[in-house]
């Protein structure tokens, strides 16, 4: 396989993986995705990104703090940043429906289960049982470019991750949870928490490793210009 190839490959391969097998990630491994990744481009090479990896105790701490905050009707109703608009309109809003009910078909939730929908977001808080978990933060008086960057970083991180045979979701629900994510990891206010990384192996029999999200195709989004 030539290295274009082995690159199409980890891109077209990478998808949000949301059930893990236990297989553990070697160490040496992991801290090799890290640097990989850490070669991202940054303005005037400012290199953003704050990333911590949840060894066992902190990791169980987190867990079982974020089940009772789910609970909790004293959690706080912003997200710790606007992932997304107000207001959706279209385009947005049929393709966030879609891939949403597109899931939850797959993991047998209808429309009003809300019970289902709770046990989903409860697997999420638990990093999908991936035997990797990762919090992603930045300094919150860096602006939209350092944000950029930190994207750039992550994208790097899941597609060497694919590379080396791994799967990976990121995931932002842990901005949600931001508090409790911020006083179980000693996070200082002056951090922003970004997201939540789990790296491993998929469970390739789970339902909800099945979906593949539509892409639209170039036409849709490119303009050509003489």
């Amino acid at each position: 396989m030539t290295e274009a190839k082995a690159v199409e490959r980890a891109i077209l391969n990478r998808r949000a993986v949301r059930a893990f097998l236990p297989d553990p990630v070697d160490p040496v491994l992991l801290r090799r995705l890290l640097e990989l990744a850490a070669q991202a481009p940054s303005g005037t090479n400012m290199q953003p990104w704050k990333l911590r990896v949840l060894g066992p105790q902190s990791r169980a701490r987190l867990e079982t703090a974020l089940i009772v905050a789910l609970d909790s009707p004293d959690l706080p109703a912003e997200e710790e940043y606007r992932y997304y608009p107000q207001t959706f309109r279209e385009p947005y809003l049929s393709r966030r429906r879609k891939v949403g009910w597109d899931l939850y078909t797959l993991l047998g939730v209808t429309r009003g289960d809300t019970e289902g929908m709770k046990r989903q977001t409860a697997a999420n808080l638990r990093f999908f049982d991936a035997p990797v978990a990762l919090m992603l933060t930045i300094d919150r008086d860096l602006e939209i470019g350092s944000w950029l960057d930190l994207g750039m970083f992550l994208q790097n991180l899941l597609i060497a991750a694919q590379g080396h045979g791994l799967d990976s979701c990121p995931q932002a629900i842990f901005a949600r949870f931001h508090p409790v994510v911020r006083r179980e990891l000693a996070i200082p206010e002056d951090e922003v928490v970004v997201c939540g990384i789990a790296i491993g192996h998929a469970d390739r029999t789970a339902p909800a490793n099945q979906l593949v999200p539509e892409r639209e195709p170039v036409e849709r989004f490119t303009t050509w210009l003489d």
